[in-house]
């Protein structure tokens, strides 16, 4: 009897040892879950946080790109400001000069005006006492700047810079030598010549055959015959043709009353 006693308090303890070592396994296992699940939300919390942090540096660096980027912008407006006020300034001091300029127009144009109509005459004159070289041309150009000066719808700067080319041509003629065809009455009969222009010192013809040759004679203003030079102006001819290289010529020139 006291055998089957014992037995069965053996077994209760064996029972009880068992209940409590499985109720310890339980309450271990829901422990462990409980601090990996608090783990895991710490874990969420700090890569939330962590985020949270990015997104306010990113926004902090863009901010601070951004006042970099206008502190430059503001410093190029200096600049620019700087050099628009001193251009300003230039327009400002050149408006002024315009508006001098403008006030003293009337001015000018009355004395401009007198002033070309003195070259013109000026001009024609010359041309009429001139060695009579082109004259068709020379007279053409003088009476076109005439028509020039009554016209409206020629500003005052066209109109002397018409006179002042026609003078320059003038000037021209002086240092240069040419070669052109005229017709002359020469011994009561109209015939066509080879004209050798030399500056303004000397005007020959001479027929295509070379068996008429001559001059301008500028004391008698008249034109005559003079063989003695035939060769002199058949070489000049064909320089001013350019047909040969240039070279020294001896011809006869009208010499100045007084000289």
């Amino acid at each position: 009897m006291k055998r089957c006693i014992s037995s069965s308090r053996r077994i209760t303890t064996a029972f009880f040892a068992t209940a409590v070592i499985a109720i310890s396994g339980s309450v271990f296992a829901q422990t462990v879950d409980q601090v990996l699940q608090a783990d895991q939300r710490r874990l969420n919390l700090a890569q939330q946080s962590q985020e949270r942090i990015n997104t306010v540096v990113g926004a902090t660096r863009s901010l601070e790109d951004q006042y970099r980027a206008i502190n430059k912008e503001i410093d190029g407006l200096k600049v620019y400001n700087r050099l628009m006020t001193a251009q300003v300034e230039g327009q400002q001091s050149d408006l002024e000069d315009i508006g001098l300029s403008m006030d003293q127009v009337d001015v000018i144009n009355r004395q401009i005006f007198p002033l070309m109509e003195r070259m013109i005459d000026g001009l024609d004159q010359s041309v009429k006492v001139d060695v009579p070289f082109l004259m068709d041309e020379r007279t053409k150009r003088v009476n076109d700047l005439k028509d020039l000066m009554s016209r409206s719808d020629v500003s005052v700067a066209e109109k002397f810079r018409k006179v002042m080319e026609a003078f320059q041509i003038e000037l021209d003629y002086g240092s240069t030598i040419e070669h052109y065809e005229q017709s002359l009455e020469i011994d009561g009969g109209l015939r066509a010549f080879n004209m050798l222009r030399v500056g303004r010192i000397g005007l020959y013809f001479q027929s295509d055959d070379t068996k008429i040759t001559g001059r301008w004679n500028n004391l008698t203003k008249a034109w005559e015959i003079d063989n003695s030079a035939r060769n002199e102006v058949r070489k000049g001819l064909r320089v001013a043709r350019q047909l040969i290289a240039p070279e020294l010529i001896n011809i006869p020139v009208s010499i100045a009353e007084g000289a």
